[in-house]
């Protein structure tokens, strides 16, 4: 295989390992933040807060893995 073969096969990789495991982190943050609320409803507002912060570091790595993953292919 070529180079230009191996280029588009990690690329690939990167990009579904760099949006599933991401999408798996978000779907447990969401669920135990429900859990939590669910428990403590007072706790909401704090619970809500953390929760976000959560998922947009959690997001961020899908955009840093896309951002591997674009130069990977063109470089």
């Amino acid at each position: 295989m070529d180079i230009n073969t191996w280029k588009l096969i990690m690329t690939g990789v990167t990009i579904a390992v760099g949006g599933a495991l991401p999408a798996l982190a978000i779907g447990l943050i969401t669920a135990k933040a429900v859990e939590s609320i669910g428990r403590n409803p007072e706790a909401a507002s704090d619970v809500r807060t953390s929760m976000i912060l959560g998922m947009a570091f959690a997001e961020a790595i899908a955009i840093y893995s896309l951002v591997i993953a674009l130069i990977i292919k063109f470089v």
